[in-house]
């Protein structure tokens, strides 16, 4: 008898030991805890750390942008690959069947029941709603391992090594650095109008906005490229400030998808307002899918460091302008997925 209850004691241990394991693993499953989906490896404290979004429809994008970072320096970077859960296993493989087979990287998987209640249905731009586009707002959610990390869209050439980048100084008391859009050159400033002003992003007939202070003609900043303090993030609550705005805009919609920049760009304007470091213009020519007709000059390609097809006309569709300078860095994907749109195919 005595000999039952000890086992019977294990065995309760066992099953109490199990349901434990199978609850932690639930809890910490992708979401916004940044918990990998697997170590594909093991970071260090001074890799140079790049977030980047890779959504099914854009992962060529994304591992171009990979592709450049990695081409063009001689530091250990270390990447964070976040997607949704349908496509964990397809960016693995693209990584892993590919030339980016050598690459230091993280799958981390993103829940978006965290957006639940935060964004407003919209179908005049429905690609600006993917849950992706909110990656940015969890990054300390995100990024438990470093004090620093780079986010990058997927629509992005890294020109320059992007140590350079990673070194940017932030003003004290700032928490990221942002591309100023009144830095771009006055070509293409000119074609855009106020969309590279707070004008052109929040609804200014809306009290709340106005209650603001923000003069609609201060100049906004690209939130597709910068680079993240994550202790003063943390300090500073910016996650909870944007969340706020995003509810905010829930019940008032405050800013629609119709306008310039979707529903993810405004709430980082409003909380970095005043609040960020202003990162070199050579590290940010943006706005290159902002038109298929508006073109750079030779000049302000070649200084670049950092190449933005921000905009509708993406690098690898077509129309789009100075397609060959992002297509020189596309990694085949292996299971044909993905595939460019050109005008011969």
């Amino acid at each position: 008898m005595a000999l039952l209850r000890k086992l019977n004691r294990v065995l309760l241990g066992l099953l109490i030991f199990m349901v434990y394991i199978i609850l932690y693993s639930r809890m910490h499953k992708g979401g916004v805890k940044g918990g990998a989906v697997e170590e594909e490896m093991t970071e260090a404290d001074d890799d140079v750390l790049v977030v980047i979004c890779a959504a099914e429809e854009r992962m060529g994008g994304a591992m171009a942008t990979v592709n450049s970072i990695r081409s063009n320096t001689e530091a250990s970077v270390f990447f964070y690959i976040v997607t949704l859960h349908d496509n964990v296993a397809y960016a693995r493989q693209y990584i892993q069947k590919s030339e980016l087979k050598d690459i230091r990287f993280k799958i981390l998987e993103f829940n978006p029941t965290v957006l639940k209640g935060k964004v407003r249905p919209d179908s005049s731009r429905p690609e600006l709603l993917h849950p992706l586009n909110f990656v940015r707002f969890y990054l300390p959610l995100l990024v438990v391992k470093h004090r620093r990390a780079i986010y990058v869209d997927d629509d992005v050439i890294v020109q320059g090594d992007i140590q350079d980048l990673y070194k940017t100084k932030l003003q004290p008391g700032h928490a990221a650095a942002f591309a100023s859009d009144c830095d771009l050159p006055s070509e293409v400033v000119r074609t855009m109008g106020m969309q590279t002003t707070y004008m052109g992003f929040l609804d200014y007939r809306k009290l709340e906005v106005r209650e603001l202070g923000i003069n609609p003609s201060d100049c906004s900043f690209n939130p597709g490229v910068f680079v993240a303090d994550i202790e003063r993030w943390k300090r500073q609550k910016i996650t909870k400030q944007l969340e706020t705005w995003m509810q905010q805009n829930y019940k008032n919609n405050l800013y629609s998808s119709a306008m310039s920049g979707g529903v993810a760009t405004p709430p980082m304007l409003i909380v970095f307002h005043g609040k960020y470091t202003a990162l070199d213009p050579i590290w940010h020519v943006g706005h290159l899918g902002w038109s298929p007709d508006t073109e750079y000059s030779d000049a302000s390609l070649h200084e670049a460091q950092l190449l933005h097809w921000s905009g509708r006309f993406k690098p690898w569709d077509y129309p789009c302008v100075h397609m060959e300078l992002w297509e020189k860095w596309y990694v085949p994907d292996p299971s044909r997925r993905f595939a460019l749109v050109r005008p011969n195919s």
